[in-house]
């Protein structure tokens, strides 16, 4: 029998950026779902601040944003419209939505096309108001899955400024990617999961002592590479 995951026992501390690592197919896409409750696992228990995600999802789904890359934009409305219309949704006022939506606006630097239609928009372009639109309720807790992929270098730089605001907010933010750079940058911890097991948990200096790498690529490959136990001290 197939697991998507198997075994993971994962704890993210409040206010912390937690880096989710591991090659396509191992089980971070599934976990994020999880966790934004748009998936239900087949057993395990999943907890946000006391709360049981399983049974309260609708409870969990006020304090998240989740982010991934297959998100669709309804493509005849624009930025501005779309963004109104989720914070409705989250019961916002509209004073409070306007405000919400030029904060977003101006650190995710979406004024150029803000009422412009998302079917007119390029890939980081989307990307942000998909980001907005995860932001727009002020969540205490962010999930994003490879927010960068694709991007430019100009527009991956305003999306990683997000985390990094995240971060100064005392936000909890979990992020998957593939980019090692990100992780160096970002991250408080790092998870790394290889075929569905968690294989590694701690910080990018562990990984470097565990592995005796300097690079942080060549300590992801040598974790996900290792026997068990080989890696042990």
């Amino acid at each position: 029998m197939f697991f998507a995951l198997d075994g993971i026992d994962l704890e993210i501390a409040n206010g912390s950026v937690l880096g989710l690592l591991g090659q396509n197919g191992a089980g971070k896409t599934t976990l994020l779902r999880i966790l934004s409750t748009s998936l239900r696992p087949s057993s395990g228990e999943v907890f946000c601040a006391g709360s049981d995600l399983t049974k309260n999802p609708m409870e969990i789904r006020r304090r998240i944003g989740f982010v991934s890359g297959n998100t669709g934009l309804y493509g005849r409305l624009t930025a501005r419209e779309m963004l109104t219309y989720y914070g409705r949704l989250h019961g916002m006022r509209p004073d409070e939505i306007q405000n919400r939506i030029t904060e977003l606006s101006g650190t995710l630097d979406m004024e150029v096309f803000l009422n412009r239609r998302n079917e007119t928009f390029s890939s980081g372009m989307r990307q942000k108001v998909s980001i907005a639109r995860a932001l727009i309720h002020d969540p205490e807790i962010l999930l994003f899955d490879e927010l960068t992929t694709g991007l430019d270098v100009a527009a991956a730089e305003s999306v990683l400024a997000v985390v990094e605001m995240c971060r100064a907010q005392n936000k909890t933010v979990l992020f998957s990617t593939h980019h090692m750079d990100e992780v160096d940058q970002l991250c408080d911890r790092v998870a790394i999961l290889h075929a569905g097991r968690l294989c590694f948990e701690g910080d990018t200096k562990g990984m470097r002592e565990k592995t005796g790498e300097t690079f942080l690529d060549k300590a992801f490959l040598k974790i996900i590479r290792a026997e068990p136990g080989e890696l042990e001290a």
